[in-house]
């Protein structure tokens, strides 16, 4: 049985019928946007935690959510969004609950979007 995309597929398509080619131009180009902000984002709520500065913390996981919706990846974008309605409800230790989730998020979505780009 095939493993299943961490990536939306409807997501992808309306990104692929933005490039006037047809082509995944746009997907790749917005995947390597993508693969190079994240992991500085995930660095951003992390110092952020470490620093006690829970808005900072909302402002990484808010952006970290709006990037993974916008390329439909799901997992991340499901992990950013507790995160912040977390932290936003409840304070930063609640928000920190769901770093791991996001970290794992990470993990299982990174190769699917390296992908993107051959």
């Amino acid at each position: 049985m095939p493993e299943e995309s961490p990536l939306n597929a409807e997501t992808l398509a309306g990104l692929r019928d933005l490039d006037p080619a047809g082509g995944d131009e746009v997907v790749r180009e917005i995947a390597t946007i993508y693969l190079e902000d994240t992991p500085a984002r995930l660095r951003e709520m992390e110092e952020a935690a470490a620093a006690g500065n829970a808005d900072r913390f909302i402002r990484a996981a808010h952006g970290l959510k709006g990037s993974s919706a916008c390329l439909g990846v799901t997992a991340m974008r499901l992990a950013a969004e507790h995160a912040e309605s977390a932290a936003r409800a409840s304070g930063l230790p609640a928000g920190l609950v769901h770093l791991p989730a996001l970290r794992a998020a990470w993990i299982s979505c990174e190769p699917a979007l390296r992908r993107l780009l051959t």
